[in-house]
Order: structure tokens, then C-alpha cells, then sequence
């Protein structure tokens, strides 16, 4: 099928261009390349996409609506985002900007151009804001309450995907991710803790971890994320966690990668982040019956697929 992935040049997206191409589907990537990186699409490439079909476009503008009227996409999975919280704490107007602004231009296009379906990418590590740890792992139906402005775009985008496909016709379905990891995840920016713990350790610099470090999130690993957009293309509806149900701590990352990269450099502590939540992690059982996903790659598996990418793309 016809499909258009916002954000492809990404981190995720990349990895989603791969798998689609892989199966067979022909792919249009709409990315302004703010975060991306033209080579996270070199095996894209070897694959069969083509350079007219990467559109280096901000997604808030109408250039990249009529790329995606003029693509006629089947479906349209919409990934670019402004990915990280501190900013979003530090910058709300440039958040709203991608988060809220950009996602009403692509599903106004996409209604446009006669797409099937709407993938979205929300943030199951934020819009619960911060949930009763008696409740984890927390199912769809615990309540929104996010603590960062990031948070609360990703809660508003699933419910603008849901009223947009609902008042015009469009399937939809909204994906809470978990923190995604993997290798392509830029080890400089400001999300991203094992890419970035990963490459200071390798560097022979000690890790900065704000507050205590005994704060949890649900790692889930980005080639499990891509096969979860891929069903998600026939399947699934409305909001669908995709994480692994596991807690880890920061302080267990940092530990898990010193073991990896042979280091036993201790982290520094500085002041917790705002909005950051304390603990996090997510029930899939709503993934494993709609779109038949369940994660595949345990931490201890993925880890050190990203330190030994970091050594093999020079990037240590």
C-alpha cells in the first residue's frame, strides 16, 4: 500500500521506512530534518526509496500538506514530533508549533487526500502524567494527567486524532510509546538516556543523572516499535500502549552499560528535570489482542545493540 511517514528521517521513522520497504509497501517521508538525519535513510535507500520521495518539510507548513495531497497515502503515520520534554518545559510555543499545530495540518491533508487511516505516535511515557505505582503497569484506562507540556500535546493529539477520524470518516489508532532505544537515537540530544549514557561511557565521560536516578520508564526496543506501526496500518484502533510492562531505573540503565562498555565511571547528580515523571511502565494487553504485539527484545538484548552501534558508526 501507499503510505506517508512523517518524521522518517527520524530515529523510529527511520526504522519504520526500513520495515515498510522490506515488506513491500511504497513509502513517501515528509521530514524537516530538525532531528533527523538524511543517512538514518541509507538502507532506505539500498531498499528503493527514492530522493523525490523524501520531502524535507516542516510539517506545520501547507508545503507539506500538499506533498501529502499529492502522494494520495492510504495511510499516513505521523511520527515527527518535538521529541523531548525538557524543551517543551523550556519552549512551549515551539512544542505546540510540531505537536499540536503540525498534527491538525497533517490529518486536515491527510482527510484531503482520501487516506484510510491515521497512525499516531503519542507518548505512553508522559500522558499519564504521574500514575499510583500500585497501578502499574498501567492499562489505556487509567487517567491522562501529564506533567510536562510535551505530555500534554501527545494527550491532545490522540484526542484530536479521534475526533478528526471520527467526524470525517478515518480510521485512526494512537500509539502510547514506552522510551524507545535503539541504534540511530541521537546519542547529543536532549532524550534518549541509554544513546546518550552509551556514548559518554565509551568517550570516558562520566553521566549525568538528574535527581536521584531511581526514577522508572518503560524502555521498549525501536525494531519492536516499527513492527507495532506496521500492524497497526489494518488493525488496531483508538489509544494502544506499546512498551513491555517492565520498570527500570535510571540508575540500572547507567549500571547495564557500564557493564557493556567496560567502564566503572560513577554518574553525576544534578537537579531533577520539571515535568519529568517518578515512575512509569505499560500494560500491553490491549496491543497483544488488537494488533497481536507483544515486545520482543528484553533490555538486556537490546543494550548492547546500541553500544555496538555507537562503536561501529564511530560515533563513541
Amino acid at each position: 500500500m501507499r503510505v506517508l511517514v512523517t518524521g522518517g528521517a527520524g530515529f523510529v521513522g527511520s526504522h519504520l521506512v526500513d520495515r515498510l520497504l522490506v515488506e513491500g509497501h511504497r513509502v513517501s517521508v515528509v521530514d524537516d530534518l530538525s532531528t533527523g538525519l538524511p543517512e538514518n535513510l541509507d538502507r532506505a535507500r539500498s531498499l528503493g526509496l527514492a530522493e523525490a520521495d523524501l520531502h524535507v518539510l516542516d510539517i506545520a507548513g501547507e508545503a507539506a500538506a500538499d506533498v501529502i495531497r499529492s502522494a494520495r497515502p492510504e495511510v499516513v503515520v505521523h511520527l515527527a514530533a518535538q521529541p523531548s520534554v525538557a524543551v517543551s518545559m523550556r519552549d512551549p510555543l515551539l512544542d505546540a508549533h510540531s505537536n499540536i499545530t503540525g498534527l491538525l495540518r497533517v490529518l486536515t491533508a491527510a482527510r484531503d487526500a482520501g487516506s484510510r487511516k491515521v497512525v499516531f505516535a503519542s507518548s505512553g511515557g508522559t500522558i499519564y502524567g504521574e500514575p499510583d505505582p500500585e497501578t502499574l503497569p498501567l492499562a489505556e484506562e487509567a487517567p491522562l494527567a501529564p506533567r510536562s507540556f510535551y505530555g500534554l500535546s501527545k494527550k491532545y493529539g490522540a484526542e484530536c486524532v479521534r475526533l478528526f477520524a471520527e467526524e470525517y470518516g478515518l480510521a485512526h489508532a494512537s500509539l502510547a510509546l514506552g522510551n524507545v532505544y535503539g541504534p540511530r537515537q541521537n546519542p547529543q540530544g536532549e532524550a534518549g538516556v541509554i544513546a546518550i549514557f552509551a556514548q559518554r561511557l565509551l568517550a570516558g565521560r562520566p553521566c549525568v543523572v538528574f535527581g536521584d536516578g531511581l526514577n522508572t520508564r518503560d524502555y521498549v526496543y525501536v525494531d519492536d516499535v516499527a513492527d507495532a506501526f506496521v500492524r497497526a496500518l489494518d488493525r488496531g484502533t483508538g489509544l494502544i500502549n506499546i512498551g513491555t510492562g517492565v520498570e527500570t531505573s535510571v540508575l540500572d540503565i547507567h549500571a547495564a552499560l557500564a557493564r557493556d562498555t567496560g567502564t566503572t565511571a560513577a554518574p553525576v547528580h544534578e537537579p531533577a528535570l520539571a515535568g519529568e515523571v517518578r515512575r512509569i511502565s505499560l500494560g500491553v494487553g490491549r496491543a497483544a489482542d488488537q494488533l497481536g504485539w507483544r515486545p520482543a527484545t528484553p533490555l538486556a538484548d537490546g543494550v548492547p545493540k546500541v553500544v555496538s552501534w555507537l562503536r561501529e558508526s564511530d560515533r563513541s
